[in-house]
């Protein structure tokens, strides 16, 4: 039997798994001494301002936190003086402080699991919380020169902060957020995202591509089809929140080899107030036959492991393992699933 590690790694290069990566079992996520300089919101905490600035809230219910747009909480009062309001966060930061975050990479068995540093907000998540969405949107076509600027700016803040990663915690994949459209569209059109975010990111996934990093693993958890080929020249090896609006069986048939494709489980679909575990499992075994078993990982698609409702992400993995032990003669018994940290 493989491990979860191997197994993935067959998934993604079109090998021979033996049978579903159930989820987040083969990745990791860690953390980095900026998360504890800026700490992800809990669920129930309000009006917290980080360290960019941006005021957050995590109401009970919903899979994550967003910015505070209320006008006296936008940070970005007026583009084309943006750098009065934008203020990157320090990344100097103590041996000792990164010590204690090398300490948990590793504790964790790499021959199980890929150690995964996670990474969020993401550029174009970081223009419209700095900005507000409908008038950042509005700035990529109004006030391109300031908006390739910013770009520019938190591009330079994210290599430096790759560069500490890469060099003190030596991870050997990337998590990154950034979330690029809604259920059925994305936020602007594929010209415009290459115009504003193609070459940024392939430089942020350049360099940890060329300072160890095997897997580059981006969660949108929206529609973006359309930017797949984006995706992969930028260094993508894993998009992780596809939702099921994508079309991902003709994704894979397209791209698969290039690009693999996590996801497919939405929230909507099995993450609510009554759900069963009856339904999670026919949601599991619908896309699980739809999309087969390589270039394909059955996983929730919010970004992170976990739901908004106790008990689901547990069902869906249970669920996966019924289907590898009936297809592949794997028994749930027999996994050597990690534990996880639920970061959502």
């Amino acid at each position: 039997m493989l491990t979860p590690k191997q197994n993935m790694l067959e998934v993604i290069r079109g090998g021979n798994p033996d049978r579903f990566v159930n989820q987040y079992e083969a990745v990791y996520l860690m953390f980095h001494p900026f998360m504890f300089a800026s700490p992800l919101l809990q669920p129930g905490q309000e009006n917290i301002k980080n360290a960019w600035g941006v005021t957050n809230t995590f109401p009970k219910g919903v899979p994550g936190a967003f910015p505070v747009h209320t006008p006296d909480k936008i940070v970005v009062q007026d583009i084309e003086n943006w750098r009065d309001y934008v203020h990157a966060p320090s990344l100097k930061f103590t041996q000792d402080q990164w010590d204690m975050v090398k300490a948990q990479y590793d504790a964790v068995d790499g021959d199980q699991a890929f150690k995964a540093a996670f990474v969020a907000p993401g550029l174009f998540e970081q223009t419209h919380h700095l900005c507000e969405i409908t008038n950042a949107l509005m700035y990529y076509i109004t006030d391109e020169d300031e908006m390739h600027d910013l770009i520019k700016y938190l591009t330079e803040w994210e290599l430096e902060l790759a560069e500490g990663i890469c060099s003190n915690l030596h991870p050997d994949a990337l998590f990154h957020h950034d979330d690029w459209g809604g259920l059925d569209s994305t936020f602007m059109s594929p010209a415009m995202f290459d115009e504003f975010l193609l070459e940024p990111y392939k430089e942020i996934y350049g360099y940890y591509h060329g300072h160890g990093v095997e897997l580059v693993i981006h969660h949108s958890d929206s529609y973006a089809a359309t930017l797949v080929p984006s995706m992969i020249e930028m260094g993508i090896d894993v998009w992780q929140g596809c939702m099921a609006t994508n079309n991902i069986p003709e994704l894979i048939r397209k791209y698969g080899g290039k690009i693999s494709f996590m996801g497919g489980i939405e929230n909507r679909a099995v993450d609510f107030e009554g759900w069963t575990d009856e339904n999670c499992e026919s949601v599991v075994r619908r896309i699980c036959k739809e999309c087969g078993n390589k270039y394909f990982i059955p996983c929730i698609a919010q970004g992170g492991p976990g739901s908004v409702y106790p008990g689901v992400y547990m069902s869906l993995a249970n669920a996966i393992d019924k289907l590898n032990e009936e297809q592949y003669g794997i028994k749930a018994e027999e996994s050597t699933r990690l534990p996880w940290q639920v970061l959502f």
